[in-house]
This record gives structure tokens, sequence and C-alpha cells, in this order.
């Protein structure tokens, strides 16, 4: 994975900084002693791929700066995602090295959908998740403008191979679930299997590019203040040049932001060269 990393900054490092987020899973933080023998420390891993990192990659250190929240809601109960409030003070942290504008909580509207019972129930069939739901709470952007223009994409089979895809189109960034709604985690572009550009009041030059998993859904509704555009990408569905899509959007910035297992995987890390050759 640091590899991979490294080869994005050899490959456009003459013209965007590049950025390193991997996510702890709320095993690191939460887990019950009586399970320790059933996983392992992350913290140790995220620190690993850190020290291979190129001296020209931006680190993003948030295992510590989460761990300082961790007696807030920053990871859901009934599903394997953090919570938006997690996103946000990762968000807060890259914001603060990319050196670009952030906001608090009080520039956003908070909303949530009610009695979420996300996805640890349909892996666990465990009746106690069925029966403890909890608010999923998320925060939509005041007072700046933005537009959100996707290509949606459709998979085969197996899920691992996108055979469709939609002409570019306006699409809401921000969905809404009623209560109850299980999938309340896809509030955020309606999930992973889009290709997602949005477009910002904020006129300062600085272009994101987020290569992600599902964690990283939670994070680009946080930079609206801080990047004139985002791109989203996510690490298993991307169908065009990574090189000729990075020149084409004047990209400034790029930010790697997936999960520690994500990291850990070596399709992510073989998705991530692949786009760089892969033709359109």
């Amino acid at each position: 994975y640091a590899d991979a990393v490294n080869q994005y900054v050899r490959e456009f490092g003459n013209v965007a900084r590049v950025y390193c987020m991997v996510i702890p899973t709320a095993v690191e933080f939460y887990c019950p002693d009586t399970a320790r023998v059933w996983t392992k420390e992350e913290l140790p891993v995220i620190n690993g791929i850190y020290g291979h990192l190129s001296d020209s990659v931006c680190a993003i250190d948030v295992h510590a700066v989460l761990g300082r929240h961790v007696a807030e809601n920053i990871y859901a109960r009934t599903d394997h995602h953090w919570l938006p409030l997690g996103a946000f003070y990762a968000a807060q942290e890259f914001a603060r090295i990319a050196g670009v504008p952030f906001r608090g909580l009080d520039s956003y509207d908070t909303h949530a959908v009610h009695n979420f019972v996300g996805t640890m129930y349909r892996f666990s069939k465990d009746i106690s998740v069925k029966n403890a739901p909890e608010d999923f709470v998320y925060y939509k952007p005041r007072d700046v403008e933005y537009t959100a223009i996707a290509i949606n994409y459709t998979l085969d089979r197996s899920r691992r191979r996108v055979v469709s895809e939609t002409a570019p189109a306006v699409k809401p960034f921000f969905r809404t679930y009623a209560d109850g709604n299980g999938a309340a985690y896809c509030t955020f572009m309606g999930g992973d299997t889009n290709l997602t550009a949005v477009k910002t009041s904020t006129k300062n030059g600085r272009r994101l590019l987020v290569l992600k998993d599902s964690f990283g859904n939670a994070l680009p509704g946080y930079l609206f203040y801080s990047f004139e555009e985002i791109h989203v990408v996510d690490c298993r569905y991307f169908t065009k040049n990574m090189k000729q899509y990075v020149s084409d959007n004047g990209i400034t910035d790029i930010l790697f932001a997936n999960n520690i297992a994500h990291a850990c995987s070596a399709r992510t890390s073989t998705s991530y060269n692949h786009y760089l050759t892969q033709k359109h």
C-alpha cells in the first residue's frame, strides 16, 4: 500500500501534494478484552505503513485524533463504519495538514436517521444488535454553494467489475433516508459505485482528489469550505486513466483515505497502480 502511494508521488509530485490517511476501525478502540484474541492491534500496522512512505507523502495521523474522542459517538455500534462525527475529526486533521480553511460543526445543520441498524446485524445475525438501534447523525454545511456531478456504475454479479456507466449528471451529494433504514451510511453520494465531482463556491484554486473506500465517503462533506473542487474515486471502481484524470481536472491535492482492512488488501494497492496505466 505504501509503495502504491509512493508511486503517485513519483507520478504527480510536481503538480499535486499527496497525503495518506489510514483509518482504524472500531475494533482498535472498543474491542472487549475477552475478544482481543480474535484480532490484533492496528496502530503498529498503521505506523508500519507510514514508516514506508516517501518523505514527500504527508501522513495524516487520525489514530491519535480519534483516540482523543473515544467517549463520543465516532463509530457506529450496529455498523462496521465510523460515524460522521468520527469523519469530522479526521477531516479537521487533514485540513490542518493541508493548510486549507476548515469550519466547526456550528457551520452545519444536524440531521439524524433514527432507529438505525446497520451491517453488523446482517453480518452477525445476532438479535441483540437488531434490538439495539442507534441514531445515525450527519451534518450538512451551510453558507457554501456546492454542486455534485456523478457518473454511476453498474457492476457485474460478482460486484467486482464495472460493466456500464451513466453519463455525468447532477446528483444530490447528501441523500435522505427514512428512520429505520439500514442503508443510512449511503447518505453520502448514495454509496461507493460512482465517480463524484463536487464544485463549491470556495475559490482558492485547490482541487482535491480523494482515493477511498466506503469509510472515505463521509469525509468530503466537511471539505466544501476547504477546496474549490473535490473529486471522489473509490479504490474498487474507476474506469478512467488516473494520469489523464488528474491532468484534465487540474488536481492540486491527492488524499488516500482507506480503512486499515483496505490498506492491507493487495487488491487495493493493485487497483491504484492499475489506474495509472488503464485505458478508458
